[in-house]
């Protein structure tokens, strides 16, 4: 679905209003926090992510194609790890194997990774910077909250974060985006999921929070509209320039428009 200026109100109206019947919104809702996934949504790192796990599960015997990299995204390394060995194996990982892996993984990734933002992420953030910011991954790297510093200054913070450490089960469970919404203190409808893989629109959705997904990665988009998103895009610049009018619809009753 690509928006155009004629388009893009009627279409995030109808998005909003099933959005809303589908959980018994009545009174519409301030807007008070964005929740961003952040591989493939505020870095341009899913490449460098593809390349060092397929690499890394193959040096270990493992069946892993780079496709498998943006399915499984957003959830735990464990767990993820744990799938390659019942793939291949029909067992799940030894802790051992699975701190090798993962150990293994990480190096790589360290190489190939830029360390570039996406896109015209910028623009997204200062349009919701009157908002509660958080970010919502699966990542447990150590580095986090450097690098977030060093490529947006002053927009995260540790409060405000949830990762890999922080939940029990991970994505698409939807444990990590509802300690999104504790921590920022709100309810599933005064938030809205900026998300790109199929495992954390899945998240988002399961935690009764309005996605939007933007198509970062090579997947089709049927794949995150079947996982429950309520938006499909395709750039940061095209989420820039749905977000006035998703805002202005927020508090309104949109059945009309």
């Amino acid at each position: 679905m690509t928006l155009s200026p004629t388009t893009l109100p009627e279409v995030i109206a109808t998005r909003l209003e099933a959005y809303r019947t589908r959980h018994h919104i009545t009174t519409p809702p301030s807007l008070r926090a964005v929740l961003f996934d952040m591989d493939g949504v505020l870095f341009d790192s899913m490449p460098a992510h593809c390349r060092s796990w397929v690499e890394a599960a193959h040096e270990q015997g493992l069946m892993m194609e780079p496709e498998d990299v943006y399915l499984f995204e957003g959830q735990t390394g464990g767990y993820t790890i744990d799938l390659l060995y019942q793939r291949t194996h029909q067992r799940e990982a030894t802790p051992e194997e699975r701190t090798h892996l993962y150990q293994r993984k990480t190096e790589l990734f360290v190489r190939y990774d830029e360390g570039h933002a996406i896109p015209d992420i910028e623009q997204v953030l200062e349009q919701v910077r009157d908002l509660r910011r958080l970010v919502v991954t699966g990542s447990s790297q150590a580095s986090l909250l450097d690098r977030l510093d060093k490529a947006f200054p002053h927009t995260f913070t540790p409060e405000l974060m949830v990762t890999g450490k922080d939940v029990r089960i991970g994505k698409p469970n939807p444990e990590p985006y509802l300690q999104g919404l504790r921590k920022a203190g709100v309810s599933p409808s005064e938030a809205i999921v900026i998300e790109n893989a199929p495992m954390g629109v899945q998240s988002a959705s399961r935690a009764g929070i309005f996605t939007v997904a933007v198509n970062t990665g090579p997947l089709a988009d049927e794949i995150l509209w079947n996982e429950g998103a309520d938006l499909v895009l395709h750039s940061m610049s095209e989420l820039a320039s749905a977000l006035p009018t998703l805002r202005r619809l927020w508090g309104e009753h949109v059945a009309s428009v």
